[in-house]
């Protein structure tokens, strides 16, 4: 029996938390701290995983996302989801204001009032709840089919999960990325070095069709609703009543959205906007006007493709003419060499532009760019300037091409390709002090040695203060050291490590992918950590060993050489041994491999991670896959599994829950005991 008290406690804990959710993401005006919200959250979370009866899909600890998604599944809309018609010019805003009153017979003197928008340049998405609670959340597609995305707008914060009545609606919104999400998200791909998106608009799409929701989670998407779908269904009898009740239901809305009255107003509307976009820390690349009577609306109606009673003033495209003088080469923290043009001063989108991204040196060979040319700029998503062309007509002969550094600039070391699909040119020194973040960070990351806690913001902290200089280092860091950095307490500290004592645990595989070795990735890490059984002795191995391994080629074999030919490789080594880190391959001996050369596939939820069951299946011998095929021995099934269980069905592939797996496990490892 459960007593009544706990969960009359999760109840309030869910409804407390819901407030300060809409407080803090929709009304930008919390009452609490961050750190009253997170014990809250922890207080909810504790109490759920220990009476996981009380398990509910609206709860706010599923915003954190924790499921791995095997795919989209189709969504048909119940009717069409128009997109809305564009002008480009206040001349064509001018005839659709007589085109409407002429066909809704609304003379030109009658007070015809819409409603002006922004225009947010983000996703289309439609969402229904039903009694209150968000049941679906599908995008927009082709106006007659989308996609569920449901799992992942969860975890958008200004999107509820429960509304404040609990009533039958669908809305329509748009998903979009801050600006200031956007600059932190590239500067994480940049460091990772990771293609950067383009602009917030792609940053959100793809952000949206990520199957990991973990990471839709930890990169902020937000939401704008404008539209109630039915609205006579609640009472509604005008576009602004409409943005009111949904305000009031908790979804958020856009205060900037305004009744104009007349020409003049929309005029100043269009104007405001068009001259303050860039100071918005939201994407938006126009204004809407809608007519705000819903009668009228329904008068008018709708074209083929899109409704008469609204239409999209579009911003143009700003852009700028200037002077490339020079180009430097900057070194990210995985190394990527970026050229960067240095400008002749110019205004773009409101703010002065000296310096823009050459994004890589194949872009500049493909677009033949170079120093003295005259070029085109442009900000991608209004934020980062980059050179879009030449303009080769004027040239005058002394442009000078733009050379490949033969070198890094920083530590001149060797430069290359990690591999051919590689566009990147890198730094392959691996102790480059331009890298030395990135390195660290990729030694912790999950895939690594999985160090909770130590992100970027730490590592930056701790290699400023000059304590750590190769990933070695962490093993040597103290309570006492941590303790003293800023914002860091006593116990802060000692969960850190304690994670750090945790990751000494991990799979000899992880531990060679830690190190960072040029060329070396999750792959060959794996195939390296079957063959050998510590760092010493994969430190000796030769370039014809190496090369006699499947998938290890000459210049992978090299680099793997060159790296623990090092001494500063060496030092680091002697650190990791001295902390008991791959001295012993965890798995030497055969009969503990009882999957040797089979194939699993996993899909749906499992009680697990999906990345823990992975790696236990990789470590027994296994290989795991995506994709279903006749080649695949066993399909691993969690609760809702998507369309690859179908085809596994189709294929006569046999199917597993996870006390099947255990049991398959125990049998096969008796078998080969014995």
């Amino acid at each position: 029996m459960v007593p009544e008290d706990v969960k009359k406690r999760i109840e309030e804990l869910r409804k407390e938390i819901e407030y300060h959710n809409y407080r803090y993401y929709t009304l930008n005006d919390p009452v609490i701290t961050d750190y009253e919200y997170d014990t809250l959250l922890k207080e909810l979370i504790d109490l759920e995983n220990k009476y996981p009866q009380f398990a509910s899909k609206t709860s706010p600890t599923q915003r954190v996302g924790s499921k791995i998604l095997d795919g989209f599944q189709s969504v048909r809309h119940p009717y069409f989801m128009y997109s809305l018609d564009n002008a480009y010019s206040m001349d064509e805003i001018v005839e659709y204001d007589k085109r409407i009153r002429k066909l809704s017979g609304i003379s030109e003197i009658s007070n015809l009032e819409y409603v002006g928008e922004l225009k947010i340049d983000g996703l289309s998405i439609r969402l229904k709840y039903e009694r209150g609670e968000l049941v679906l959340a599908a995008t927009r597609g082709d106006g007659r089919v989308g996609e569920d995305v449901t799992e992942n707008v969860k975890t958008i914060r200004t999107i509820p999960l429960i509304l404040q009545k609990a009533v039958d609606i669908e809305v329509r919104g748009e998903v979009y990325m801050s600006h200031a999400e956007f600059k932190r998200l590239n500067s994480i791909r940049q460091r990772q070095g990771l293609p950067l998106f383009a602009n917030p608009r792609n940053a959100a799409a793809g952000t949206l069709r990520q199957l990991d929701t973990s990471e839709v989670s930890k990169r902020h998407l937000d939401s704008f609703i404008y539209s109630l779908e039915f609205p006579e269904r609640h009472g509604v009898k005008t576009q602004w009543e409409a943005l009111r009740y949904m305000h009031e239901l908790g979804f958020k809305t856009n205060k900037e959205s305004k009744i104009i009255r007349n020409f003049e107003e929309m005029k100043k509307y269009f104007d405001r906007y068009e001259k303050i976009r860039y100071d918005l820390d939201y994407p938006i690349d126009g204004v809407v006007i809608k007519v705000n009577d819903i009668s009228v609306q329904s008068l008018l109606g709708f074209t083929a493709k899109s409704p008469r009673w609204a239409i999209a003033y579009k911003f143009p495209a700003e852009q700028a003419r200037t002077r490339i003088i020079d180009v430097t080469v900057q070194v990210g923290r995985t190394g990527v060499l970026t050229p960067v043009a240095h400008l002749e001063p110019v205004k773009l989108a409101g703010t002065t532009v000296k310096r823009a991204s050459l994004h890589n040196f194949d872009y500049v060979k493909e677009r033949d760019i170079r120093i003295g040319d005259i070029v085109l700029v442009e900000k991608a998503g209004e934020i980062i300037p980059q050179v879009v062309k030449s303009i080769k007509e004027e040239r005058d002969g002394d442009e000078k091409p733009i050379k490949l550094p033969k070198s890094c600039p920083v530590c001149n070391g060797p430069v290359g390709k990690l591999d051919e699909k590689d566009v990147a040119i890198r730094c392959l020194n691996p102790y480059c002090p331009a890298k030395l973040e990135g390195w660290i960070e990729h030694f912790a990351s999950r895939k690594a040695m999985d160090i909770r806690g130590l992100g970027n913001k730490l590592v930056t902290k701790l290699v400023k203060n000059g304590l750590l200089k190769d990933p070695g280092d962490v093993y040597e860091l103290n309570v006492e050291t941590l303790s003293k950095l800023e914002k860091m307490g006593k116990k802060s500290a000692q969960n850190i490590l304690d994670q750090i004592e945790q990751s000494k645990k991990a799979p000899f595989n992880r531990v060679i992918n830690a190190l960072g070795i040029p060329m070396v990735g999750e792959g060959t890490a794996r195939l390296l950590g079957e063959k050998f059984h510590s760092i010493s002795e994969l430190s000796r191995a030769n370039e014809k060993e190496l090369m006699q391994m499947a998938g290890i080629g000459e210049k992978v074999a090299r680099s793997i050489i060159d790296f623990f030919s090092m001494p500063q490789t060496k030092r680091m080594i002697d650190k990791l041994i001295s902390h008991g880190i791959g001295v012993i391959h965890e798995l030497p001996l055969q009969k503990t491999r009882p999957l040797n050369n089979l194939k699993f596939v996993i899909t749906g939820t499992l009680s697990k991670p999906r990345e823990e069951i992975k790696n236990r299946l990789i470590e027994l011998g296994a290989s795991v896959t995506n994709t279903v095929s006749s080649k695949t021995n066993y399909i691993i099934v969690g609760e809702n599994p998507g369309s690859k269980l179908s085809k596994a069905k189709a294929l006569g592939i046999k199917s597993l829950d996870e006390d099947g797996l255990e049991k398959l496990i125990s049998q096969l490892s008796k078998k080969k005991s014995s």
